[in-house]
């Protein structure tokens, strides 16, 4: 079934441009190829495909249609079970992987890379089928920012050492950091190849071995990945892909006995089971990468044309479904109504629809629950007195496309300013001065991240400082590199992804301590 879904798109989707130029990147992009050979049906554990142990399968749903692409293998807490016990023998003192060099783990990562560039078009059609998100943005973005993760941590992988300390007394004291163990890894649907690169980034490169749960509604990218793990050369049981629901696959890794971390991307809700669960098994270590309600300031002296589109980018990029979108746009009082103005203007330019035609810019929500979800909070939005100023209703009669939307004369109290919508409606508040705004931003639950828009540097900087929140970006916005932590303050999260920093949650630090024979006199 998934081959003729494919087959039947690619011939609907008309000859490509040679290029396309998206935020800063700037790349040929291919026509979708809908060329894959893997095993959908099936789970990736100990480097095979396996039937799930109930033999159950679910639908993975296509969002521009509603239609079934495939059915996947319905994981759970049995097929948990033998995920694990393969990435413990792994991890056995004695494998090939405990006993592989650190440079060599670095070579695989970078070898993993490889055969992702190589599949890349294949990898891009995959996500867009599954997500919905434009294949432009899958090819051009997501893809380049996971080959990037990936080289990233290639180059860590021999270069994560240990110190020496001059403790007191005739001893000589040294560190090392060594692996976690077995992580358990479950990741969101709004990114899926992203966040796997950002799990499995950090986790090899640290020797640790992997059993990933990846979201139901997105599962087909990672399985596809699997099959690259194995052609990479990634010895048995180091990798292993779980595709389940989170009640039943994800609340087992979770309160596994013999997982020793687990790293959760999404909602703050499921991160406190997470969290519990971890604490009533083995205590195993948690990181969370949770919500957000990200405040964007933008000061009356800022560039409006630039603050404009940047915060148009920042609410509707990816359907407005990302934990860091500028899903709070406070603008001063002066330039408020015009800031308004100009933001319906873009909001009534944005196109919406196949998200195979390149002049695409949003496609569909995920699935019909988040398309059911977003509308409610519209209908919220207008109850409780906020001013629906463009869109508000679904976008086609089919699908779960939803109009770029726009409100105004949005407070701090209404339910659409203070709770995650993860969709595109644009909340625009007015605010009067910088102590104002900041007391407000900061009145949140959630502190993932921040943006400020001014040409004052030392109103930035003071902004920047004063905003409880894990990124600031000043003049710009969802701007990611790999070297740069991301993670949040409050209840936006555990932990840090990316960088050095995210190297951190992936090991144990090990102190030894040796005698030093004192020659006689």
């Amino acid at each position: 079934m998934l081959r003729t879904a494919l087959g039947s798109l690619c011939g609907r989707v008309a000859r490509m441009p040679l290029g396309v130029q998206l935020c800063r990147y700037s790349v040929a992009i291919p026509t979708p190829n809908p060329k894959p050979d893997v095993h959908f049906n099936q789970l990736f554990i100990n480097n095979e495909w396996h039937d799930a142990a109930s033999k159950k399968t679910f639908p993975t749903i296509n969002p521009s249609t509603g239609e079934v692409i495939c059915h996947v293998a319905e994981g759970d807490k049995a097929d948990v079970d033998k995920a694990v016990k393969a990435a413990r023998e792994a991890f056995r003192l004695g494998s090939p992987w405990r006993r592989m060099d650190a440079s060599q783990r670095g070579v695989l990562l970078n070898r993993l890379a490889d055969l992702i560039e190589r599949d890349r078009a294949i990898l891009a059609t995959l996500e867009t089928l599954d997500n919905g998100k434009p294949y432009a943005i899958s090819y051009a973005v997501d893809l380049d920012l996971v080959v990037k993760c990936l080289r990233y941590y290639a180059g860590w992988a021999d270069k994560c050492h240990g110190k020496t300390i001059p403790i007191d007394g005739d001893y000589f004291t040294y560190t090392r950091h060594e692996p976690v163990g077995v992580c358990g890894q479950i990741i969101p649907w709004n990114f899926p190849l992203l966040m796997l690169a950002w799990k499995f980034g950090p986790a090899l490169a640290t020797g640790n071995v992997i059993v990933m749960k990846v979201a139901e509604q997105t599962p087909l990218t990672a399985l596809h990945v699997a099959s690259l793990v194995k052609e990479a050369g990634f010895p048995p049981g180091v990798v292993n892909i779980i595709t389940g629901m989170g009640p039943t696959a994800g609340a087992a890794i979770s309160s596994h006995m013999d997982v020793d971390k687990v790293a959760f991307t999404g909602s703050t809700e499921v991160g406190r089971l997470i969290q519990q669960a971890a604490g009533k098994s083995n205590l195993k270590k948690v990181t969370l990468e949770l919500g957000g309600k990200s405040p964007n300031i933008i000061f009356s002296d800022a560039d409006l044309d630039w603050a404009v589109e940047q915060a148009h980018f920042a609410l509707f990029f990816n359907q407005g479904q990302c934990c860091c979108a500028g899903s709070r746009t406070y603008v001063q009082e002066d330039i408020y109504n015009e800031f308004v103005e100009r933001s319906i203007q873009r909001a009534k330019n944005r196109i919406v629809g196949n998200p195979f035609d390149f002049k695409t810019e949003q496609g569909p929500q995920v699935d019909e629950e988040q398309f059911n979800k977003v509308l409610g909070y519209i209908k919220s939005g207008k109850k409780e007195g906020a001013k629906l100023l463009y869109g508000g209703n679904p976008a086609a009669d089919r699908g779960y496309f939803i109009q770029p939307t726009v409100f105004g004369d949005v407070t701090d109290n209404m339910t659409i300013a203070r709770e995650e919508i993860f969709g595109p409606v644009m909340q625009i508040l007015k605010f009067k001065s910088i102590e104002e705004v900041i007391d407000r931003a900061n009145n949140s639950m959630y502190g993932l991240a921040a943006a400020v828009f001014t040409k004052d540097i030392d109103k930035a900087h003071y902004v920047s400082q004063s905003v409880r929140a894990g990124t600031v970006w000043i003049n710009c916005y969802d701007v990611f590199g790999a070297q740069a932590p991301f993670g949040g303050f409050k209840a936006s999260g555990i932990g840090r992804e990316l960088g050095e920093y995210g190297l951190e949650a992936y090991t144990e630090v090990k102190n030894i301590t040796i005698k030093i024979p004192q020659k006689n006199s």
